[in-house]
């Protein structure tokens, strides 16, 4: 009798070692498949914003421009219009000074500045407005859909605020947009940013 309870005690201890085994097995692989190295890669890929892309437009010497119109060449892209009473001479100003800063490499990257204001910014008073810059900056302007289309593409703003009487300004975006040679993105020139890293940027957008 003794010993057919030691046989059933015995099965039940074997039974209960084959169940915490097995138990045991499936934690383990549940683990090593979620938690350890049998998990599956998971890639995550960063929102981006495309900035850039297809524009149409006039320059101060009546030549029409396209976005393939600067492949091949690293180019800033920069808002305004010429009644601004202090960001667009500031910005052109201040590349003007990192243009020359940088030398002959410099050659290699194109300035366009965009008007805004088409109304009262044509070619003529362009042209006139860019004799106080660097030689290297072109100006261009177009109609409204062909300005808010390129506005648009490169994620930019800007409004028309009436002053007093008839007059009016333009609130806009004072960013530099550096592009490469391939006319894909790559960072900003913000307005009044600390002059060496303007300078490192452009030195860095002219080998692009």
């Amino acid at each position: 009798m003794k010993m057919r309870t030691l046989k059933i005690i015995r099965y039940v201890a074997w039974g209960g070692v084959a169940v915490f085994g097995t138990l045991a097995l499936a934690l383990a692989l549940g683990w090593w498949q979620v938690d350890g190295p049998g998990r599956p890669v998971v890639v995550r890929q960063e929102p981006t914003t495309a900035i850039g892309g297809p524009f149409t437009l006039t320059t101060h010497r009546r030549e029409v421009i396209t976005e393939r119109s600067f492949l091949g060449r690293p180019f800033l892209v920069f808002f305004g219009f010429t009644h601004c009473p202090d960001v667009c001479p500031t910005t052109l100003v201040e590349i003007t000074t990192l243009l020359q800063a940088v030398g002959r490499d410099a050659d290699r990257i194109q300035v366009l500045f965009v008007s805004v204001d088409p109304q009262r910014d044509t070619p003529e008073l362009l042209s006139q407005y860019l004799q106080s810059f660097d030689a290297r900056i072109l100006a261009a302007s177009g109609s409204k859909e062909q300005i808010d289309a390129m506005v648009a593409a490169y994620r930019a703003t800007y409004r028309f605020v009436p002053t007093s009487g008839d007059g009016y300004t333009v609130d806009h975006t004072a960013s530099m947009f550096m592009m490469d040679s391939q006319g894909r993105f790559i960072g900003t020139i913000d307005f009044h940013e600390h002059r060496e890293m303007a300078l490192a940027k452009i030195r860095r957008l002219a080998t692009r």
